[in-house]
């Protein structure tokens, strides 16, 4: 059994993004004005604080002005105010109508926002953080849960480092450790893999709708400065998703850059779809082309996001820790944006730990149950309460129908019809066989506004150790190629936005899955739309992955 250093903290929180990091500087306020100390840790497996954060992002400052009401003093990278929403159905490769203001959801308006790199504003955060004497430890990936002796979580273990491909150590060989804390708070964005461990173990998600994804894409642009309008933000539904529901965004931000991008749905039905040749359909529409035409791509990145709000939030306490920010799935689809949200979500949690660890005695372990009473009298629970029928809405009806019945909702009864809509199935049961549906004849990229998977994954910057175990794990390493491939034609091979997972052929005829998890962005896609649950996702090596600039 391996030896392991072990540190001791009251509090450690699992990732240093928005939700993680408002949970820190929050409870380390609280501590200064109590005059109380605290250890507070945050571990984050990217290379840097928001090497692994990609969101769109119109930013709505409600959060973040509660935790630092003079954010803008403090330097906030929040530099470009919405001066302008525009709406479009697309209705196919060529045609679209522009939706008047009054027909759009009141959630879908951007007044006030703010188009952010979500990954500089968690820098930014963990700056103040470190002011505030928060210890931040980036490239260290919690790779395990770590329970105490009467099965509550007592901290977490992060990855051993210098593993070969078989799991043997090299010469480079480093032990992961083990941070101890009287509680836990895991917010490692959606569908985190301890989070997604701690839901199974303590039953978190009993009596709850399934929770449901889409997953995201976006690039960065350089455009013609005669094109740009900053402060524009552009959203657009319909084409290219036509066996689909999501949604498309480009927003103007600074220096004559554009944020475009892609949102599908992962309860697709059609295995022989691929999101990421759909998004690259979709910047030749003349609505996106206008103002990419004669720019220049210099990012790309992709990441599940979770999309079912109210009905699938699971109980977030349990003995020992919290689950915060996407990790519960706190985003507002109907307002496309979780950054807000997460944020709250942090300082409800920041609030219940501070109040509990007032006791000098505090051994920690307890579950959290206040926390449920925070959340409930909190705006997060009335607005992600008003939101809840807006994506079983859109599954249910379309995006024709679904759109105006929120709009309806949303604009007539502020949020509340007095009805329910549940969409109870999971997302990676309604794949179709392959045979039975339509195979989309994909346009081949012209490397001027559509692209390949590789020089993409290239623009993303993602780098793994070569030699250490593979983190895509198979439960059944016959699946794919017995049930996957004659049934779906093995689906991994399109929604994969990285092009890790390949069905190659030996002379022999003999068929296998290869997998290049040296090219994975850690978007989480496979471990969610896998019709097998097969695929297990897990941290690879610390500082491993992407490392995205200003995403």
């Amino acid at each position: 059994m391996v030896e392991r250093e072990s540190m001791e903290f009251d509090v450690v929180i699992v990732g240093a993004g928005p939700a993680g990091l408002s949970t820190a500087c929050h409870l380390m306020q609280l501590a200064k004005k109590a005059d109380k100390e605290l250890m507070v840790c945050v571990v984050e497996k990217g290379s840097e604080v928001g090497a692994h954060i990609l969101s769109g992002a119109v930013f709505e400052t409600k959060a973040l002005a509660e935790l630092f009401p003079d954010w803008q003093e403090r330097g906030a990278p929040l530099h470009t105010k919405v001066t302008e929403d525009h709406i479009y159905l697309l209705k196919d490769d060529t045609k679209a109508t522009k939706i008047p203001n009054i027909a759009v959801p009141k959630t879908m308006h951007n007044e006030g926002n703010y188009i952010v790199s979500m990954g500089n504003v968690c820098r930014w955060l963990a700056s103040q953080a470190e002011e505030l004497g928060v210890e931040i430890f980036p490239g260290f990936a919690a790779a395990e849960v770590l329970y105490n002796e009467d099965g509550s979580v007592g901290g977490v273990i992060t990855g051993d480092m210098g593993l070969d491909a078989e799991g043997q150590p090299k010469d480079s060989f480093m032990p992961g450790m083990e941070l101890r804390a009287k509680y836990t708070v895991f917010a490692e964005g959606c569908r985190g893999h301890l989070g997604k461990q701690l839901i199974k173990r303590f039953d978190l998600d009993k009596d709850v709708s399934p929770q449901h994804y889409g997953i995201g894409f976006k690039e960065i642009w350089d455009i013609d400065p005669g094109k740009h309008q900053e402060g524009l933000v552009v959203h657009s539904a319909g084409w290219p998703l036509s066996d689909a529901t999501g949604g498309a965004y480009l927003y103007h931000a600074e220096n004559n850059q554009v944020l475009v991008g892609l949102i599908m749905d992962l309860n697709y039905s059609n295995p022989n779809l691929s999101p990421f040749d759909e998004f690259q359909r979709l910047k030749h529409h003349p609505i996106f082309k206008q103002y990419l035409e004669g720019g220049k791509r210099v990012s790309y990145g992709a990441r599940a996001i979770a999309k079912g709000g109210f009905n699938s939030l699971p109980k977030m306490t349990f003995a020992g820790g919290l689950l915060v920010g996407c990790d519960a799935g706190t985003l507002n689809f109907a307002k496309i944006k979780g950054n807000h949200t997460a944020m709250k979500s942090g300082l409800l949690a920041a609030e219940t730990l501070f109040e509990t660890l007032q006791d000098e005695n505090e051994q920690g372990g307890k579950d959290l149950n206040a926390y449920t009473d925070k959340f409930k009298a909190s705006w997060l629970y009335k607005e992600l309460f008003n939101s809840r029928n807006f994506g079983p809405a859109i599954h249910k009806l379309g995006t024709f129908w679904g759109g105006a019945f929120n709009t309806i909702e949303q604009n007539l009864f502020g949020g509340n019809m007095f009805i329910t809509l549940k969409d109870n199935h999971h997302d990676h049961n309604q794949l179709k066989f392959a045979e039975d549906c339509v195979k989309p004849r994909y346009p081949k990229p012209d490397g001027v506004l559509s692209f390949d998977k590789l020089s993409s994954v290239f623009l993303s910057n993602t780098n793994h150790e070569e030699e250490q175990p593979c983190h895509l794990k198979l439960l059944d390493k016959t699946i794919p190629i017995l049930i996957n491939l004659p049934k779906y034609d093995e689906p991994a091979q399109r929604y994969c936005p990285a092009g890790v997972y390949e069905i190659i052929e030996n002379p022999h005829g003999e068929k296998a899955l290869q997998i290049n998890a040296q090219n994975c962005v850690h978007c989480k896609t496979c471990d969610i739309k896998d019709p097998n649950q097969n695929i297990n996702w897990v941290v690879p090596e610390g500082a491993g992955g992407p490392n995205y600039p200003n995403m």
